[in-house]
Order: C-alpha cells, then sequence, then structure tokens
C-alpha cells in the first residue's frame, strides 16, 4: 500500500500548493522571488547537459507508454493469467509516479506563478491609456524599425538576415534586463530546436517551455530572425515570468537593452506587429495613415514566420492536417490559459500592449 501511497500524496500536495498560490498571492509571490530560482537553476542545468530537448523526449516516451504500454498490459493481462496481480500492480504504481512527476514539475514551475502579482502591479502604476497614445506609440515603433532596418545584414531578396549568434546575445540581454529586474538574474541554459519543429510550425509556435525539464526550446524551422526575441521570451519563463504577455514585454525590454542591432530589430518588430495589430483591431482609423510610413526593408520583415514555400516543401511531413492542428493546439493553448486563471486566454498575448504602453506613458507622478 505505501508504494501507492507515496506518489498519491505528493501529487495531491503539488496541486494543493498550486491551488493556494492561486488564492493567496502573498505565497505566490514569495515561493517565485524567494525558492522558485533554487529549484529551477539547477534542474536547468542538469537538463542543459543533454544535447537535445529532454522535454521533447519526455513527450515522446510519454505518448508512447500510451500507445504501446496500455495494449501490452492489457496483453500481458489475458494470456499471464498467473502474474495478473504483479502486472496490475506495477502498472497502477508506474501510473502513480508518472502522474506525481507531473503534478510536481507543473505545480513548482508553472501554475503556482499564475497566482503572482501582476507585473504591471509590481512596476506600473494603473493607468487608463487612450488611443492617442496608442497611435503615438505605433509611430515611436515605426521610426524605430526603419532606423533599424538600415543597421543589420539583408539577403539577396531584400530581407533581413541574421548574421550573429542569438543564443549567446539573447543571454547577454537577459542579464542586461536583469540590472532592472533582478528575478532575470542567474542562470541561462542553451535554448535548444525542436525535432518535431514541423509539428510546432502547424500549431502556429515559435518557442515552448517546458516545466518538466526546466527548458527553453524554440522552433527550429522559423525564420532566424525571430530568434533572439524568441529565446528572450522563453528565457522570461524560466525566470518565472510565466503570463504570455509579461514574457512578451521581458523579451522587449531585453532585446531593446541589447548593444546588437540585429537582437533589438528582432524585439522592435514583434513590438510593431502587436501594436499595429491592436490598431487595426479596434479601428482606430488615425492610426492608420501611419502605415504608410513603414519603410520598404521593414515591410519585407515584418510578419515573417516560416521560410518561403515552407509548406509545400514540407508537405510529406504532414501526418495530421495542418487545419486541424492549428485549431486544436490554439483551443488547448486557450483552454490550459483559462484554467491557469488566465480569463482571456490565448487573447492575453496581446496584453503586451497594455505594458507598452504602461513603460512608454506612465503617470505623469511617476
Amino acid at each position: 500500500m505505501k508504494k501507492y501511497m507515496i506518489p498519491f500524496v505528493i501529487t495531491v500536495i503539488s496541486f494543493a500548493l498550486a491551488v493556494f498560490a492561486r488564492f493567496s498571492k502573498p505565497f505566490s509571490d514569495f515561493y517565485t522571488n524567494k525558492i522558485f530560482h533554487y529549484i529551477s537553476e539547477p534542474f536547468a542545468f542538469i537538463s542543459g547537459l543533454f544535447p537535445f530537448s529532454v522535454g521533447e523526449v519526455l513527450i515522446v516516451i510519454g505518448i508512447l507508454c500510451v500507445a504501446l504500454g496500455i495494449p501490452l498490459m492489457i496483453i500481458l493481462l489475458i494470456f499471464r493469467k498467473n502474474s495478473r496481480k504483479k502486472i496490475s500492480s506495477f502498472s497502477v504504481c508506474f501510473a502513480l509516479w508518472v502522474l506525481a512527476f507531473v503534478s510536481v514539475t507543473e505545480s513548482l514551475n508553472c501554475f503556482i506563478m499564475y497566482g503572482c502579482t501582476t507585473f504591471s502591479q509590481r512596476y506600473f502604476e494603473s493607468k487608463e491609456h487612450p488611443k492617442e497614445e496608442l497611435v503615438s506609440l505605433y509611430s515611436i515603433l515605426i521610426d524605430k524599425c526603419n532606423d533599424l532596418s538600415e543597421k543589420v545584414p539583408r539577403d539577396e531578396n531584400n530581407c533581413f538576415e541574421l548574421t550573429i549568434d542569438p543564443q549567446k546575445e539573447a543571454v547577454r540581454a537577459m542579464k542586461k534586463a536583469a540590472e532592472t529586474y533582478p528575478q532575470l538574474a542567474g542562470y541561462y541554459p542553451k535554448a535548444k530546436p525542436i525535432q518535431f519543429s514541423y509539428f510546432m510550425s502547424q500549431s502556429n509556435l515559435l518557442g515552448m517551455y517546458f516545466p518538466f525539464s526546466m527548458e527553453a526550446n524554440y522552433n527550429g524551422d522559423m525564420v532566424r530572425t525571430n530568434l533572439p526575441e524568441v529565446l528572450c521570451h522563453e528565457y522570461a519563463h524560466l525566470k518565472g515570468f510565466i503570463q504570455e504577455d509579461e514574457a512578451n514585454f521581458v523579451s522587449f525590454v531585453a532585446t531593446c537593452l541589447s548593444d546588437e542591432p540585429q537582437v533589438q530589430y528582432s524585439g522592435y518588430l514583434e513590438a510593431l506587429e502587436y501594436v499595429h495589430n491592436q490598431i487595426y483591431k479596434n479601428k482606430i482609423s488615425s492610426g492608420y495613415e501611419l502605415t504608410g510610413n513603414i519603410s520598404e526593408k521593414v515591410t519585407n520583415d515584418w510578419f515573417r514566420f516560416l521560410p518561403e514555400n515552407y509548406w509545400e516543401e514540407n508537405e510529406e511531413k504532414e501526418l495530421i492536417d495542418t487545419e486541424t492542428v492549428s485549431s486544436v493546439s490554439t483551443a488547448a493553448s486557450d483552454a490550459s490559459l483559462k484554467i491557469n486563471g488566465v480569463e482571456d486566454g490565448i487573447e492575453s498575448y496581446s496584453r503586451m500592449v497594455n505594458l507598452l504602453l504602461d513603460y512608454y506613458y506612465p503617470p505623469e507622478n511617476q
């Protein structure tokens, strides 16, 4: 009985901590600021010793255990009548320990952080931002992108080409941002590309944070000019900024503080896309004419996710229809965020615009 109770109790305690954190900001803040780095950094260091994504391997193993393990268990129960008790005992015990591992890593490395005081509450004063400020921010970002677009290398198609080591520069940018936001200080593991990057592309994912391996992973097929911004975003998750809008904003701040124009441009382009979408989503006509100020080079660079002809060249990899994968992935991400208390689900990504407005237009008394 003990072999069942230990993993069961661990699972219950870990979920209880996650629930408690949801209703206690002080507890969640204390854990994130004082305890989390003692768990995350050693964990990240160990998984970083492997040249491949440990999280991806664990997911594959999990899928194989379900797809092959359950049928195998059923077959053994049918044909190994004398060993049914041992087979059942081992199967239940194994399942409970897997559940315990998943619940502990998800709770300690993810769920608890959702109860934290938000980034805006910690660093900014609340303020309503009129549409004029959003239009002004749009203009600022356009001018900045236009300027940086002249300072970065370009390929034969006049598109931004990444020529630096994005890994090295992203870590350097994050450590510089740590001077303003101390939570970002500490060890950063090497980010790793996902082997099943085509599936990530189908899911419209650029990066992925695995709580059960403490890794920053990215889509190896995406246009590499996105990489500096994506790496900083995933690194923000590793430091406890679990909300997507907060990770987006931290990434923006880090890339802007970089001394490397290619890193800056990657971050500013992402911010420009978010603000552009917000302008048009809210039908702010006064911002429309500013779009005409975007230079040809910036136009060549923004909203680029995958290389030209990517889908045609990788058609043989499509095991499941891309539209289906995308729909399921979006629904799953939306549901996961809402379960963790993010009421607007995937729409929360765009809340980065509010943080940008707080950053650029603080209250006059601040």
